[in-house]
């Protein structure tokens, strides 16, 4: 197991082919892939042509990623968060299990990336989007003190952009 980095309550660490099960359950819920630009994952085999074709490249590409995220207490699988290159850009994205909503886990997860992403990887600007619809996504991204900076269409999709630049020294 490739451990990434610790918060108080989780640990992140990256996928593997094995995961492709955990992957397929979270985006097999409708309601996690609501906003997100993705179909409904129903089967394993897609999952885990997603982790081949996808998620698992950008790791040696890029020494980043979308993280497996577990809870530290029983090692439970709660959902996933890191940074992606997608053209240009560093995009913070998280996604978690519809029964983990609402117990602050994107926020640290997130901040923690965030922290990682900047004083690690040494990235100057990372970016993040939120479906013009979910609030709370939104909310997570303003709480870890990213700024709205405009509205765009993303995929055929109505978005919220928002950035921060890495702290000074």
């Amino acid at each position: 197991m490739h451990l990434i980095l610790h918060t108080p309550r989780l640990y992140l660490r990256q996928f593997t082919l094995d995961d492709a099960a955990l992957l397929q359950q979270l985006n097999g819920d409708p309601e996690v892939v609501k906003y997100v630009h993705e179909p409904v994952m129903d089967t394993v085999d897609k999952a885990t042509q997603v982790l081949k074709d996808i998620i698992l490249p950008q790791y040696s590409l890029y020494n980043m990623g979308r993280w497996a995220v577990h809870l530290k207490e029983n090692n439970e699988f709660v959902g996933w968060c890191g940074l992606k290159t997608i053209g240009t850009i560093i995009d913070l994205g998280y996604r978690f299990h519809q029964h983990n909503w609402g117990k602050g886990y994107a926020t640290e997860s997130a901040t923690h990336v965030l922290d990682y992403g900047f004083h690690v990887l040494q990235i100057p600007l990372i970016t993040a989007h939120a479906h013009i619809e979910n609030t709370a996504s939104q909310h997570v991204l303003e709480k870890i003190g990213m700024q709205f900076i405009k509205e765009e269409i993303s995929d055929n999709c109505p978005v919220k952009t928002y950035n921060i630049s890495k702290p000074a020294a």
